[in-house]
């Protein structure tokens, strides 16, 4: 990492545990009833979106998908109310009424997960070019899955930003499964960043997607471009996750070896290495953080508990524009 403070890198480590820890604890209440609707986990990823969004101003914009627990936690939303919309509560960010595929919060740039596979890219193209026509410095990041890039939406919304010179990144977590499907058996592109090349704008590749340091150094320098007037670009991520696609899927397409070699790669292991290695951070200070995180998420929790459920009366607010 490039000028990074001793308190960015803890800043970092603290919200890849706070994501880790977040999605471990739905993984055990799903089964006793205390999440309500789908869930999809992001355990495995937790350095591909905390690296990115890290470099995010708060006016920044975000569009996340399906998997996006870690995003939302790396754009500073409230845990508290994270929680208790999973458990359907009227205090959750979206007063209970979305579950996990519908987490937003706008005042802090996150415009929201979204349950439609692909279906954040035109959004953020339009996000992008009001950031533009407005002449902020502002940019967009959409966030999907491998998976999703074989949408036609994708092509088009790259195509109009491309044309456009939008400031709006493409950002692509390649975790080599769009549910199911292997990506090799999806798609005939060796490497999904190379699409980049089609629409005439740059395309960054990032292997190792477990390394935050990777993650962290290579967006700084799309950022930058991005952030400069220069239009968009696309980013593809390696990484891997350790659950299956979500609550409803055992991962039986997935052998246990494979699983297993990736939670080698562990991000949160690798990164408490580099911080012990570099003695940017000691064990016994990395540990304090753990703590913190594992109590922030069942103090998370016994708020949601203790959340009132929606009235039926709520079925008719934010149906119209007041």
């Amino acid at each position: 990492m490039k000028k990074v403070s001793k308190e960015k890198h803890l800043e970092i480590f603290y919200k890849m545990q706070l994501a880790r820890d977040f999605d471990m604890k739905i993984n055990k209440l799903v089964r006793r009833g205390f999440v309500q609707g789908m869930t999809h986990f992001s355990v495995g990823e937790e350095a591909a979106s905390v690296g990115s969004i890290i470099h995010l101003r708060k006016d920044d914009i975000i569009f996340s998908n399906h998997r996006g627990h870690a995003q939302c936690i790396a754009k500073e939303m409230d845990i508290n109310a994270m929680m208790a919309e999973l458990a359907g509560k009227v205090t959750g960010v979206s007063k209970g009424r979305g579950g996990s595929m519908h987490l937003a919060d706008f005042k802090n740039g996150n415009y929201g997960t979204n349950g439609i596979v692909g279906g954040g890219y035109a959004l953020g193209v339009g996000t992008a070019f009001a950031q533009k026509y407005n002449n902020t410095d502002n940019i967009t990041v959409v966030f999907s899955g491998d998976g999703a890039t074989n949408e036609g939406s994708f092509h088009e919304s790259v195509n109009m930003a491309a044309t456009w010179k939008l400031p709006v990144i493409f950002f692509i977590i390649n975790n080599g499964y769009g549910i199911s499907m292997d990506i090799k058996k999806a798609t005939n592109t060796p490497h999904l960043y190379t699409r980049a090349e089609a629409y005439g704008i740059p395309g960054h590749y990032v292997e190792d997607g477990n390394d935050v340091v990777k993650v962290y150094n290579e967006f700084e320098k799309i950022v930058d471009y991005v952030r400069k007037g220069n239009g968009p670009a696309i980013i593809e991520v390696v990484s891997y996750r350790w659950f299956g696609h979500s609550t409803a899927d055992a991962g039986v397409y997935r052998t246990k070896e494979e699983v297993d070699s990736w939670k080698e790669k562990d991000p949160m292991k690798k990164y408490r290495e580099f911080l012990v290695k570099k003695k940017i951070a000691t064990n016994e200070e990395l540990d304090e953080i753990v703590k913190r995180s594992e109590k922030e998420v069942d103090d998370a929790v016994e708020f949601a508990k203790n959340s009132p459920d929606p009235t039926l009366d709520i079925a008719y607010e934010d149906v119209y524009v007041d």
